[in-house]
């Protein structure tokens, strides 16, 4: 059953060194506040979850909290690399990661089976392609019905997931509106749910088709305005495109690096994240 608290007590009551984590948003709604508090809290040995890895997790990996990576395509989107993912695959620092690449497909699926309780997915995929040559967690099934030869990858079952949406209610009823990528499939697979809202309102006054996430599917609601940017919300601001763009610099130096975690991140006072969206165009 969903409680309000404060975004640092929910970090640190639910997610634990050496757990599982997935951080989802697609382009939309991404937690990056919530990536700070655990950055800020320094826990790590995690395995970090997440379709399209983004600036969350070249950050989280360059704090040196990931050591392990289950993805299906990583990139600063619309600009170019992770430098921090980069470095840590291809010269250990600051430890070494290890990766497990899916396709968009087998990802969302993994966390189909994860919210339904299945051991594992299966689905036309990977035809013609050489992933499951690195990837032993990629296999393949004959359907017994028809004889058709079908991928498998295991369910995915987060300890702990983080999305960011729009609204809760009082009672912890969250309502997420606009580009929903499996954010309720990531949320309805992990054994803990935390989701960061833009604001707390008497009725969500839900359209017809609405994604409603129940207070029972949700451990722990935050109030953190702002706390999607530098992503955008829908209905409260626009895409931070500088700050993307800036990260390709910031990232490509380790002490430059370091140095903006520290500055941004690590000494950031509470607010920081409604003071940056202020000034932004509101998406409607």
């Amino acid at each position: 059953m969903a409680r309000h608290m404060p975004l640092a007590e929910a970090v640190g009551t639910f997610l634990k060194p050496g757990g599982t984590a997935a951080f989802e948003g697609f382009t939309h709604l991404i937690p990056h506040a919530a990536a700070h508090e655990v950055i800020r809290q320094d826990i790590g040995d995690l395995t970090l979850v997440r379709m399209t890895p983004d600036l969350i997790y070249d950050q989280m990996i360059g704090m040196g909290l990931a050591k392990k990576l289950v993805f299906s395509y990583a990139g600063n989107p619309g600009v170019g690399l992770l430098r921090r993912l980069r470095d840590a695959v291809e010269n250990g620092w600051p430890r070494p990661l290890e990766i497990e690449e899916h396709s968009h497909a087998a990802m969302a699926n993994a966390y189909e089976a994860g919210a339904a309780g299945l051991p594992c997915a299966m689905f036309r995929g990977y035809l013609g392609a050489q992933l499951a040559e690195v990837n032993p967690n990629i296999r393949h099934i004959v359907c017994p019905f028809t004889g058709e030869k079908l991928a498998a990858v295991p369910a995915i079952r987060p300890d702990v997931t983080f999305i960011h949406a729009q609204k809760a209610d009082r009672k912890g009823n969250v309502l997420i509106e606009g580009i929903v990528g499996v954010q309720k499939e990531a949320v309805l697979a992990a054994e803990n749910a935390i989701v960061t809202v833009e604001e707390v309102v008497d009725d969500l006054d839900a359209h017809p088709n609405a994604c409603i996430l129940p207070h029972w599917t949700v451990d722990a609601v935050c109030t953190v305005p702002g706390g999607a940017h530098p992503s955008y919300a829908h209905g409260h601001y626009a895409r931070d495109n500088a700050d993307y763009l800036a990260w390709d610099r910031i990232a490509a130096d380790r002490d430059t690096f370091r140095a903006w975690m520290t500055d941004n991140v690590l000494d950031a006072q509470p607010g920081v994240f409604a003071e940056r969206v202020a000034d932004l165009e509101v998406v409607a």
